[in-house]
């Protein structure tokens, strides 16, 4: 298995070929970084110089930060008091469902819509977007397979995903290597 800097080498590659290795779909230009739960200092250290990097070769990083599009959903709906009163009266499980319904339901502020409207004004040419904080998420708020999913067809901007959590296989990834958790994967997205 490779190592997160070697990982991080080939995407790093990838991205700045012409053109980009990253996706072989236009409709779905998605990548996944995996990365281990305890390397989160580790790994924004490194986006950061990524980042720096692929400027250096013209290429523009956008860092959006889960854990503000998961704030941003909460407080557009109900916001925060309503979710610490839910969870004072009814337990932590019935207000991580009630976040989860904010970020899935049309109703509310779906993540994919949120994400959408957050890249709609890159340019797929110079901008790549970096998903990251998405430990935000666990224990089980939002499945980032699910809001990859949901995000085809909505934006030609490379985007990766820094994931944490490990890997089973080469497709399977285990958020948070929580034990409890299905192992997701997705066959149309690469995986480094």
């Amino acid at each position: 298995m490779l190592s997160l800097k070697e990982r991080l080498e080939l995407l790093e590659n990838d991205l700045k070929a012409k053109p980009s290795r990253v996706s072989v779909y236009h409709d779905m230009p998605f990548a996944i970084l995996w990365y281990e739960p305890h390397e989160e200092w580790i790994m924004r250290r490194e986006l950061d110089l990524l980042a720096t990097r692929l400027a250096g070769a013209g290429k523009e990083v956008i860092l959006i930060s889960m854990a503000d599009l998961l704030w941003k959903a909460i407080e557009e709906s109900e916001g925060l008091d309503t979710i610490i009163e839910l969870e004072k009266t009814m337990g932590f499980w019935k207000a991580q469902e009630q976040v989860t319904t904010y970020l899935s339901d049309s109703d509310w502020k779906p993540l994919s819509n949120l994400l959408t409207e957050r890249l709609k004004d890159l340019d797929p040419k110079r901008n790549i977007a970096f998903l990251s904080r998405a430990a935000s998420m666990a224990p089980a708020i939002y499945p980032m397979s699910r809001l990859l999913d949901e995000m085809h067809g909505r934006t030609r901007v490379t985007t990766i995903l820094f994931y944490p959590g490990t890997i089973e296989g080469t497709t399977g990834l285990r958020f948070m290597d929580l034990e409890d958790k299905e192992v997701q994967g997705n066959y149309r997205v690469k995986i480094y």
